[in-house]
């Protein structure tokens, strides 16, 4: 009994094209178990659900406006250069059904540090669930671009212009299975900064991790960047959850 050759389907060629650019990146990913009791409490009081990766994704990109390496990008060409970004674009891996086939896309979320979470989050849910063809039409166009024209496209977009390559690819990458009750390991991405979370434990702890580009930055740096992280989801995200979950009790006060 033989098998059957078949075709890779359009909806594995761009997670193809991003594993192909992630094995030239040198990366290595460290872990840390947060304790996120409190905003895990404060979401519970707010009547419009936040998900945690819109916590994590602004709380990121607070880090990265103190520690500039989280938006720096590594240039091979024309020789061995870095461009840092003014800002944070943030790529959230996304999966979407599309003619009866599971895709993945990417939601690009331009510098979401400063964005209200919110707004963060009807962004996230128009991605989540907007008509595929009009929300990810530049990827449903790049799928059915030949293997050698796809991958001109890519390199022009990730070796011509830092701005360019920062704005269509981002400064860091976020994904996660926490929902499903997994933890990624090592996240498979090229860009400097790769985040992932695990699911909350019983006493609201979530292990974290952060796989980074090893040619700018080291271990100890990483370490402080996960530490920062804790303090923001606690600080800033905190105090931005207790306005919304006090904003309601403020109106029927009224």
């Amino acid at each position: 009994m033989e098998g059957t050759r078949r075709r890779f389907s359009r909806s594995r060629a761009l997670s193809r094209d991003v594993l192909y650019y992630h094995r030239q990146v040198p990366t290595c990913a460290h872990s840390r178990v947060l304790d996120l009791a409190e905003p895990a409490r404060l979401r519970t009081l707010i009547p419009r659900r936040i998900s945690w990766t819109m916590l994590f994704l602004k709380a990121f990109g607070l880090v990265a406006e103190r520690v500039p390496p989280l938006r720096q990008l590594y240039f091979r060409w024309p020789w061995p250069h870095l461009y840092e970004h003014s800002h944070s674009v943030a790529m959230l891996a996304i999966q979407r059904e599309y003619r009866g086939e599971p895709w993945l896309f990417w939601g690009r979320f331009i510098q979401p540090e400063a964005m209200p979470l919110e707004e963060l989050q009807a962004k996230l849910e128009r991605y989540l669930t907007g008509d595929v063809e009009r929300v990810f039409r530049l990827y449903l166009t790049m799928s059915r671009m030949p293997l050698l024209m796809r991958r001109s496209v890519w390199w022009w977009t990730l070796n011509v212009s830092g701005g360019t390559r920062a704005r269509r690819t981002g400064t860091f990458f976020l994904t996660t299975l926490a929902s499903r009750g997994v933890e990624i390991e090592h996240p498979p991405a090229f860009l400097t900064s790769n985040l992932t979370y695990g699911p909350l434990d019983e006493h609201g702890r979530s292990r974290v991790t952060l796989a980074y580009d090893h040619r700018l930055m080291d271990g100890s740096l990483v370490a402080d960047c996960l530490e920062q992280l804790e303090q923001t989801l606690n600080g800033a995200i905190a105090a931005e959850l207790r306005t919304l979950a006090d904003g309601p009790r403020r109106r029927d006060a009224a």
